[in-house]
């Protein structure tokens, strides 16, 4: 039988809840390589269904006779849409459990990316991509519930490490398969690949994956005191605020680093494609790392670290950008490279920490924390465009950059310090 462990570490608001009498995993000290290969999927299904259309958007926009500006809703709507689906998902996997609420949005985003195969319009093509966020939100959402179900805080680190590391690789090279799909087999393929993909995480989840959700007692609580309590917790404003103030230097690059590489110094896209992977490397080196310490040294202190090491490469690719410019596209990503080291470090543990405030309320813990990250890095991202359009250097981006890392580290003095929090 499965239970749910706290660790000495583990500082929640309430008692470790009873897990499910279904549940047949058990934390024994090993690597569950099965259920973090499902998990794992699960959640990079969202963003590789985000990014792999990016490349046939121009050819959408042919297809179906509308401006590019139309048909680029179905990037900038699904993330939308990746984001608000995850305030309802992770509640309501509190409220009925995991399985049918995952089972449910991987049906969604089965029928979603069928739907938009026979799409006739580009109303209808836009349609189907929100739905198919809305059914990808489930995965990103709840498989952090999961983990936190099935293991104590700083273990759960360790895990979510693991699936962090397939949220980088799946953006970075969900374009290139996009842009193969396309070449060969023409847009309808793209969406019978994602729908596969989906249908895949549908089947292998109603095969292998239990009930996890914790078993809440009568007088516990809803979905409303789950809320308040979220809500009123300095812990947990501070592990939401702590991961979205670490994921802005990568959505500052997303938004302004192709107009400093290819407009700016005249790079080509293929040659920014390879500068990214560099960012991506450093995030993967970042899980690499939690992977291996978070257990050892608890969450807070890996957060710490994490946004000592942000500071010190923001500080860093300031000196590149203002002090030898003359670099060129290495003196911009430097920053963000450098910087995702510390993200890889900040997020995961941040996330476990945010869950583990009440273990009873991971998924809407989970939830909020998932809009928020990624409603703040659109945010960034656009501000981002905003300024380097008007420069004539990528200075500002790269500063901003370090701004969101002297943020973080605030975060963590003023909300996440154990006195702080005392």
């Amino acid at each position: 039988m499965l239970r749910a462990r706290c660790d000495k570490s583990d500082h929640v608001d309430a008692p470790a809840p009873k897990l499910a009498p279904h549940a047949a995993l058990h934390d024994d000290g090993r690597t569950p390589w099965q259920l973090l290969g499902l998990l794992m999927t699960m959640t990079a299904i969202g963003s590789m269904s985000l990014n792999i259309l990016v490349p046939a958007v121009p050819r959408l926009a042919d297809v179906f006779s509308a401006d590019i500006e139309i048909i680029q809703l179905t990037i900038s709507l699904y993330i939308v849409g990746l984001a608000l689906a995850q305030l309802t998902c992770g509640p309501l996997s509190d409220r009925f459990g995991r399985r049918p609420v995952i089972l449910g949005g991987f049906a969604i985003a089965t029928c979603a990316g069928l739907g938009a195969i026979v799409a006739t319009s580009a109303g209808s093509l836009i349609l189907m991509r929100v739905l198919q966020a809305i059914g990808g939100a489930t995965g990103v959402a709840i498989g952090r519930a999961i983990i936190r179900d099935l293991f104590g805080r700083d273990r759960a680190a360790q895990m979510l490490s693991f699936i962090a590391g397939a949220m980088a690789v799946a953006p970075m090279v969900a374009p290139l398969i996009g842009g193969l799909i396309d070449r060969w087999f023409g847009w309808q393929a793209i969406f019978l690949f994602a729908a596969s993909a989906s249908l895949l995480v549908f089947v292998w989840t109603g095969m292998m994956l239990p009930e996890t959700r914790p078993a809440r007692a009568e007088g516990q609580g809803g979905f409303f005191v789950d809320v308040r309590t979220l809500a009123l917790s300095r812990r947990y404003i501070g592990y939401v605020l702590a991961a979205a103030f670490s994921c802005g230097a990568f959505f500052i690059f997303v938004g302004g680093g192709p107009h400093a590489i290819i407009t700016m110094m005249h790079r080509t896209p293929t040659e920014y494609g390879l500068w990214f992977l560099a960012v991506s490397a450093g995030y993967i080196l970042g899980n690499v790392i939690t992977s291996r310490l978070s257990v050892r040294w608890g969450v807070d202190t890996m957060v710490l670290w994490g946004c000592i090491a942000e500071v010190v490469a923001g500080l860093i690719g300031i000196v590149l950008m203002l002090g030898v410019g003359q670099l060129g596209p290495l003196a911009v990503i430097a920053g963000p490279a450098l910087i995702s080291i510390g993200n890889g470090i900040v997020l995961p543990n941040a996330i476990a920490g945010a869950v583990s405030v009440r273990p009873l309320a991971a998924g809407t813990a989970s939830g909020l924390l998932g809009c928020t990250q990624m409603l703040f890095g659109a945010c960034m991202a656009q501000i981002a465009g905003h300024l380097v359009a008007g420069a004539t250097t990528a200075s500002p981006i790269v500063i901003q950059m370090f701004l969101t890392t002297i943020a973080c580290m605030l975060v963590y003095v003023f909300l996440l310090r154990k006195k702080a929090r005392a």
